[in-house]
């Protein structure tokens, strides 16, 4: 089998990490036909979540980036990382600004 035609790359975004797979490459077999043989199990490991960015935690919080704006605003937010203009989130961060606002739920609902 002698190899020809594209060798297709692509780059697989997954939550923000990059991983390189061979998606497909076009060989002639012996009767010049064109095959496909599919290699898309050829991909890296997924390198585990280590922070959100703004609209990452708006979707996974239910939250409309306005809210998050809103909350931020009036000292209700989650603690944020920045690197230059980027702002981000930590899992840590997220967990506790959860765990602030469900106690706050608790105690409203007690005092009602």
């Amino acid at each position: 089998m002698i190899l020809h035609g594209d060798l297709l790359l692509s780059m697989l975004t997954r939550r923000g990490t990059a991983a390189m797979a061979i998606k497909s490459i076009t060989a002639s077999g012996s009767n010049g036909k064109a095959e496909k043989q599919d290699l898309s199990d050829a991909t890296e490991a997924e390198v585990p979540r280590a922070a959100f960015t703004i609209k990452e935690f708006c979707e996974a919080h239910r939250i409309s980036p306005a809210m998050y704006f809103k909350l931020r605003n009036a000292g209700l937010g989650p603690r944020e990382m920045r690197a230059f203009r980027r702002v981000t989130i930590s899992i840590e961060a997220a967990t506790d600004w959860r765990r602030a606002r469900e106690s706050v739920a608790a105690n409203v609902e007690h005092a009602a």
